[in-house]
């Protein structure tokens, strides 16, 4: 398909997000996309930035916005990335390979999951110069010290450490379709893949996918309910000497994944982390937890430290308001899944360029010549 048709035809991040659901199985739809509990929290994140109104601005003359922002001391073309998201291979074959060379192509951040369908080794040879590897903490010393290293050999720079996952949630959409991890094509699933053939023959050609890294620690686990799969066997609830552990270990960039209260954050700084990443997980963990954005102003006032938002971003102006909000950078998760759904990888450069010219134009009605000048322009908060 010509990307003049894609551009006509999906122009939004909800074009991409309706054609996804489209052409995934029901039970692979509502892994990606559903949240906990009645999904208040799921919801939360894109209402609340819808909230958040900002001045236009007029008799500003032509300029061409300048993305460009810096993080960890390195430049960044543009002030999004791509998020973590926990067993990509399932919602399209090769995900994690395809998700790298967007990011690379893009020379923006790509997140990899330890619970992903493939190992830091599998997308090495694909990774940028921004490779970000997300770790849900094991309890063992020894695994904890192998997959740092085998992070750090394969190209990862930045540390993140998710801390919102204390426990398995319940995700009562995610259990109501039938998942097992590893996946099992039951009678009632294999029903759906059969109504969804491009999906069926890419998982044909790759087989079924599997926590690729967590296999070597866990062992060859198999009919465990999605919300307690192989991972939950290894993992801990951490706390602040394992945070320490984390730092004197790890000698790139740290970040924790999850935060909402400022309360935590002098904890934090005097750890030594390098940023923080405001998160409710997508709405998948505690559907009572407020929208990232409505607690990211509330940061950005308690602390000098980089914050990365996620949370709700529905186009190119959501990230603007982040960014006016208090963000240093924004990370996504589900629109990535959405695009390569949709589209298959070409979905991905699409989502980057439909995402980049709703920033320019967005910040052309502001006058906002760098992204510095968006904090000025706010005038409504959540």
């Amino acid at each position: 398909m010509p990307r003049m048709s894609h551009d006509s035809t999906y122009p939004a991040i909800a074009d991409l997000k309706a054609r996804a659901r489209a052409r995934l199985p029901r039970f692979v739809w509502e892994y990606l996309d559903s949240g906990t509990g009645t999904e208040r929290a799921r919801h939360a994140g894109p209402a609340a930035l819808q909230e958040v109104e900002m001045m236009p601005s007029i008799l500003h003359g032509e300029f061409a916005p300048d993305l460009t922002t810096t993080l960890f001391g390195r430049n960044m073309a543009l002030p999004f990335g791509i998020g973590p998201v926990g067993m990509s291979g399932l919602i399209w074959p090769d995900a994690e390979g395809h998700l790298a060379r967007a990011a690379a192509k893009a020379d923006m951040p790509y997140t990899l999951s330890t619970v992903a369908a493939q190992t830091p080794e599998d997308v090495a040879p694909h990774l940028g110069a921004h490779g970000w590897f997300q770790l849900y903490p094991p309890r063992d010393e020894g695994i904890r010290r192998d997959m740092l290293e085998r992070a750090k050999a394969s190209g990862f720079s930045v540390l993140v450490l998710t801390v919102d996952v204390p426990v398995a949630s319940r995700r009562e959409r995610q259990t109501r379709s039938g998942l097992t991890q590893p996946p099992r094509l039951t009678p009632r699933l294999m029903a759906q893949v059969a109504m969804r053939p491009a999906w069926a023959m890419g998982m044909a050609q790759r087989g079924m996918p599997r926590m690729r890294m967590i296999d070597k620690y866990a062992g060859d686990t198999s009919g465990l309910p999605s919300t307690a799969h192989a991972g939950y066997l290894l993992r801990t609830s951490p706390d602040a000497a394992y945070l320490d552990w984390l730092r004197a270990h790890w000698d790139g960039p740290l970040v924790v994944k999850g935060v909402l209260d400022p309360a935590d954050l002098p904890m934090l700084e005097a750890a030594g982390v390098d940023a923080v990443w405001i998160s409710n997980h997508g709405g998948r963990q505690f559907d009572g937890a407020p929208a990232s954005a409505r607690q990211l102003p509330l940061m950005r006032a308690a602390t000098d430290l980089p914050l990365i938002f996620d949370g709700g971003i529905t186009g190119g102006l959501d990230i603007l308001r982040a960014i006016a909000l208090g963000a240093s950078f924004v990370m996504m998760a589900r629109p990535w899944h959405y695009a390569l759904a949709a589209l298959g990888p070409e979905g991905l450069d699409h989502l980057v360029r439909i995402l980049t010219a709703d920033m320019t134009a967005n910040m052309g009605q502001l006058g906002a010549r760098s992204l510095p000048d968006l904090p000025a322009r706010l005038i409504s908060r959540v």
